[in-house]
């Protein structure tokens, strides 16, 4: 079985969503397809459910009401029969009877919120499984809050997922195409929640480890995973095949296709992914498996809104567990760090998460001078066992002479060589790595 998810921008239109049941029944390989909320109603969900917790219920239903409207349209287009439009309308009163009962709910909280969130996906799940209908396309609609679970610390139950659609699917009398929602699931409360990491990309993952799927496949509107990003940089193209490894390397730093932490599930079970184009369905796209291949170097990526910060020490000198104390406070305020350098005397960390960053520097204090550099970004050249192979330090460095270099980290992943410069110079650094790789 193949593990088919599509993202909002793919059901995003009537037509879209046309696209993607002839995309899925192109041939008879049976499948799971994991869909997102139709592009722009998980933001306005965010927009209400904002308003609701700020008391602001009028200007809520009038979002809602917008939203309403949307979908209304949404149908007239997405059906061809008045029977199936009535369906459909049946499908979005319903929906909204519920949505509007949840902005009367006087104190409206985050448990509330979360349940308001999952009808994204749930509105796109049943008006595509009604579109299949309306074609006489046998399917299934499985829910995911049958079966999607976390646990008290927000991490996916796999064994229970796993034994719990097993299940499911072993009472489906064996169909060959199955439709679920991506992202939303049950906590160990058992209320409604989600994923937020990787979202409906997680989900498809989870879903491919808990079944031991062929393939899971990761349908965008772009064909793969590029080897620079084509918004700065020419004449760009599609990876062939990545490791699990550099993908989630590119992926963390930069490369929007994918979410780091998606890939997981399968990777840890040896699912393969395969990231595929739904505007050029026939383009090859890009593999994500086990294979590590020879030294090679496959891509470059750059993630922006870094901040560097810098604690120097005359104390540090020698001492054991200095470096122990200075994590504690990163780890005090749940701030993970993506690059280190140290010396003797300094220890220079990058961080994306500025929230309680005036309080990580004034503990920080505490241990000698910190300096911090706003708007900085990492730049990082990915590919196969690229630490052992000769003069790639080198050549990055001759490249960028004219370039002042904040941080570099080379041998912490035997996949990845990245390098901190002022955003300023993000997009020259890309071109001239570009061009020497």
């Amino acid at each position: 079985m193949i593990i088919y998810k599509f993202g909002g921008t793919s059901v995003g239109l009537p037509e879209r969503m046309h696209k993607v049941a002839d995309l899925i029944t192109a041939d008879s390989e049976p499948k799971i397809v994991v869909l997102s909320a139709v592009s722009g109603t998980t933001n306005s969900l965010v927009e209400i459910g904002d308003l609701l917790l700020d008391k602001k219920q009028k200007e809520a239903k009038v979002k809602v009401d917008i939203l309403k409207k949307h979908y209304s349209d949404f149908i007239n287009n997405l059906y061809s029969t008045e029977q199936s439009k009535n369906k459909g309308s049946d499908l979005i009163e319903g929906f909204f009877e519920s949505i509007n009962a949840l902005t009367n709910i006087p104190d409206f909280n985050e448990g509330n919120n979360k349940t308001l969130l999952a009808f994204g996906e749930i509105m796109a799940t049943n008006l595509f499984h009604q579109y299949l209908i309306e074609k006489e396309i046998d399917s299934s609609l499985l829910p995911a809050l049958d079966f999607m679970s976390i646990d008290e610390n927000g991490e996916p139950e796999i064994e229970e997922i796993s034994t719990k659609l097993k299940a499911i699917l072993a009472e489906q009398d064996e169909k060959q195409l199955y439709i679920t929602q991506g992202f939303i699931c049950k906590n160990h409360e058992g209320k409604t929640d989600n994923l937020q990491r990787g979202g409906s990309d997680y989900t498809a993952s989870l879903v491919g480890a808990a079944i031991t799927a062929k393939e899971v496949q990761i349908w965008t509107d772009i064909n793969g995973m590029h080897n620079n990003d084509p918004r700065i940089v020419d004449n760009t193209f599609p990876i062939s095949e990545l490791s699990f490894d550099e993908a989630a390397e590119l992926a963390y730093f930069g490369a929007k296709i994918l979410h780091p932490s998606s890939i997981l599930p399968a990777q840890k079970y040896g699912i393969p992914v395969r990231l595929k184009s739904t505007i050029d369905h026939t383009a090859p796209g890009t593999l994500i498996n086990s294979t590590t291949g020879i030294a090679d170097i496959k891509a470059i990526a750059a993630k922006d809104g870094i901040t560097a910060i810098k604690i120097k020490s005359t104390r540090m000198l020698l001492a054991h567990g200095f470096l122990r104390k200075l994590f504690e406070v990163f780890e005090k305020y749940k701030t993970s760090i993506d690059m280190i350098a140290t010396s003797e005397v300094a220890v220079s960390v990058t961080i994306d998460n500025l929230t309680h960053l005036h309080e990580i520097v004034e503990e920080l204090e505490n241990f000698g001078y910190v300096e911090v550099d706003n708007n900085q970004s990492i730049v990082c050249v990915v590919g196969s066992m690229i630490t052992e192979k000769k003069g790639v330090l080198t050549k990055i460095f001759d490249s960028l002479e004219d370039i002042t270099i904040r941080m570099v980290s080379y041998g912490g992943s035997k996949n990845n060589i990245s390098i901190l410069v002022d955003s300023k110079y993000k997009n020259d650094v890309l071109v001239k790595l570009n061009s020497i790789f």
